[in-house]
């Protein structure tokens, strides 16, 4: 079969399958058309073959990138022309050093380096300053939520493990069959391939229908105000936001109500965070708590902090260029009131590159300039916290993990929470950026892999929507549709239990690098080749 044909039958399957629209069993042979067009290139006597292999499999990966991730270019088009060039290229690159592998050791063992390979990029993203996990092949059954009950012992590297042991199977199999044309070899085929599939659904669905947890009933509202970010969010001051925050509030608010939470950066006008305690807005707000002493408040809030000390001067400093000798950090922060003394923060601390992160900028910055992108707000490199701050509620029954928009997408790094005796969770994001794509939807569903990897129900609040209610088996109980202004009330029940996964975080990613090492090893001391 001709060679660019099967990269594009590669890539239009990969699109087909991801959520939230796509159905992900096509994963299970996605990757199995390139691995034949690379074999068939490998086994040619055609010249330039890496070359040509990059080439067909950057034309796989462009287009799923494109088809799922092109919601970017509502942001900023450079932004997301950056994301679908540069990582279909770093997955092209994987490919490339595949064929490089396969080329000198045995079939079985390059289909080993493949897949630790793979999954040690997986883990790549999930880390290094240019993160970008969204393709993360776990990712893909967010939207079948029975099939993955297991992920609260696996992570979503057990999505992707899966993913990848069934395209081997099946693209040996297909080998197999091309040098025999036994019909008992294809039998064979497809009983392995369809217990391969159909025993972790099994046991999921056994761990679906069985789970329960016992733990205390929490009230929550989910405020979802539905501003335009690019026009009006940040053109009005906080306190005109406080109005709204508390219109929207006693739309539900009952004396039953622990919670309120409001989306990232419901208060956007940046507010010095060292005059925040003596602020007209903390006390607003500490004003309404009093009228209902029981409520707790989550809310995203900008927060900024001016200083002359040269010693204070971090990398995710910004200096400030209308005054000399002054610098600044910036904060995407959440903030927790209710009726003890002090007011609680937290800072955002996964951040959106090139938008709250100018990635590895002292080697970039001088070549590049400063490339940061305006989403209409200040435009800044936003300062971290090395440890993930949990909220206690004033009756010490509840602790909540505040996750900021972009964080939920990270698996082990929302387990922090969890190992800080969070409960429950509150996502506080706001999608509104990419208007009415598969943006959102993807956002939302991604939360709820988090759900069954922490058992722990969660309260998403996001300015646009897809606001929502999620229980610990990762089932959205109730919602308020996007472009939607409105209230979302629910209950959530506390969960004090710790999973494996909680436990042991992305252990597989951990084994598949030390396996890519190993066995990269092997391949450099020993050079024999097996031919299937």
């Amino acid at each position: 079969m001709n060679r660019t044909l099967l990269a594009l039958v590669s890539g239009i399957i990969l699109a087909l399958a991801w959520p939230s629209y796509g159905f992900p069993i096509l994963l299970f042979f996605a990757f199995v058309p390139l691995l034949m067009a690379e074999r068939e290139l490998r086994l040619s006597e055609v010249k330039r073959k890496g070359l040509q292999l990059f080439g067909l499999s950057y034309l796989a990966f462009f287009i799923w990138n494109i088809i799922t991730t092109s919601w970017l270019r509502h942001a900023d088009i450079f932004g997301a022309s950056f994301a679908v060039f540069v990582n279909s290229g770093l997955m092209a690159l994987l490919m490339l050093l595949y064929h490089k592998y396969a080329k000198r050791q045995s079939q079985n063992r390059a289909l080993l380096f493949l897949v630790a390979l793979w999954i040690s990029f997986e883990k790549l993203h999930l880390e290094w300053e240019f993160s970008w996990p969204w393709l993360n092949l776990g990712n893909g059954f967010s939207e079948y939520i029975t099939w993955i009950q297991w992920y609260e012992y696996t992570g979503t590297f057990g999505g992707t493990l899966w993913v990848w042991l069934l395209n081997i199977l099946i693209f040996k199999g297909i080998l197999s069959y091309q040098k025999e044309r036994s019909k008992a070899r294809l039998k064979s085929l497809l009983l392995k391939s369809s217990l391969l599939i159909l025993f972790p659904i099994l046991i999921s669905l056994s761990i679906y229908y069985s789970y329960s947890h016992e733990g205390e009933k929490i009230n929550v509202i989910a405020l979802q105000p539905n501003i335009d970010p690019y026009s009006e969010k940040y053109a009005a001051t906080n306190i005109k936001f406080s109005d709204l925050f508390i219109e929207l509030s006693n739309t539900k608010i009952t004396d039953s109500t622990d919670f309120i939470v409001a989306p990232e950066t419901f208060f956007a006008e940046s507010t010095y965070i060292n005059r925040f305690d003596n602020s007209l807005l903390k006390n607003r707000l500490e004003r309404y708590v009093s009228q209902h002493p029981n409520i707790n408040l989550i809310t995203g809030i900008s927060f900024v902090d001016f200083f002359k000390d040269p010693k204070r001067i971090r990398k995710e400093t910004n200096t400030y260029k209308y005054q000399p000798n002054t610098w600044y950090d910036d904060y995407n922060s959440a903030i927790f009131i209710n009726t003890s003394d002090s007011v609680a923060k937290y800072h955002k601390s996964k951040l959106v590159v090139g938008v709250e992160n100018f990635p590895y900028q002292g080697i970039l910055k001088p070549l590049i300039g400063d490339a940061m992108i305006d989403l209409g707000g200040t435009v800044a490199m936003k300062t971290t916290q090395n440890y993930r701050g949990v909220f206690t509620s004033s009756n010490s029954k509840f602790k909540v993990g505040p996750i900021i928009c972009y964080e939920s997408v990270y698996g082990e790094f929302v387990t922090g929470y969890i190992r800080n005796d969070a409960n429950f969770l509150a996502i506080i994001t706001n999608d509104a950026w990419w208007n009415e794509t598969q943006g959102h939807k993807q956002h939302l569903s991604y939360a709820r892999l988090r759900a069954v990897e922490t058992r722990r129900d969660i309260v998403r609040s996001a300015n646009t929507g897809i606001s929502a209610i999620i229980n610990a088996k990762g089932d959205i109980t109730t919602q308020l549709g996007y472009n939607q202004k409105g209230a979302l009330s629910g209950q959530l029940i506390s969960n004090d239990k710790i999973t494996f996964y909680v436990l042991a975080g992305d252990y597989i990613a951990r084994i598949s690098i030390f396996v890519l090492v190993f066995v990269f090893l092997i391949g450099f001391f020993r050079r024999q080749r097996e031919t299937l």
